[in-house]
């Protein structure tokens, strides 16, 4: 599948990541525990994300849940765990692609930032995080991130690299020549 979208215009996302099936907890409402032990992880949660990336997947949503066996942080879901983000997608598994966060105005996900709702943007942005999608109060996570930029908390060449990404990512479809779908076309194209 991940081949054939590629081929045909498309960019493919495989989430969520490290993997979400083995809670009892929908992430919406609360935070989901993974129990699993690190051999239960590499023997069935973890190869569907090896070859997604072997076959070229362009990007991987996190999970906010927490895999103690990954990270044992009891305040860290996946998605703010540098040794889970950067660690092991990236560093063990050779993930180059971008690095989508699910939505972080997810009532688990907000409620472990309830004091300081603007530091999820920045946490999930230096765990490895490249495109933070649907923070739960905008203005707050702007301005943390600002914050984090400006007194060099994020570094500048990090910064750089995420929207590189995301900029080489659109001009593979050809976003900077025409952004706009041709509706008319969907028929004879789907």
């Amino acid at each position: 599948y991940i081949r054939g979208a590629r081929a045909n215009g498309m960019l493919t996302t495989a989430k969520h990541f490290p993997g979400h099936g083995n809670t009892a907890t929908d992430s919406h409402v609360g935070v989901p525990v993974v129990n699993d032990d690190l051999d239960h992880l590499r023997a069935v949660d973890l190869p569907p994300f090896q070859k997604a990336i072997g076959a070229g997947v362009d990007a991987v949503m996190t999970a906010h849940v927490r895999v103690l066996a990954l990270d044992p942080d009891p305040g860290r879901v996946a998605t703010t765990s540098p040794a889970i983000m950067t660690g092991l997608l990236k560093n063990q598994l050779g993930f180059k692609g971008i690095v989508v966060t699910d939505a972080l105005d997810m009532a688990g996900l907000v409620g472990l930032y309830a004091k300081n709702p603007g530091r999820v943007a920045v946490d999930a942005f230096k765990a490895g995080s490249d495109v933070l999608t649907e923070p739960y109060n905008l203005d707050a996570c702007y301005r943390a991130m600002l914050d984090a930029v400006r007194s060099g908390e994020i570094g500048q060449d990090r910064l750089d690299a995420s929207v590189l990404k995301i900029l080489q990512a659109k001009a593979s479809l050809g976003l900077e020549k025409s952004r706009l779908v041709d509706v008319a076309a969907i028929p004879r194209l789907v």
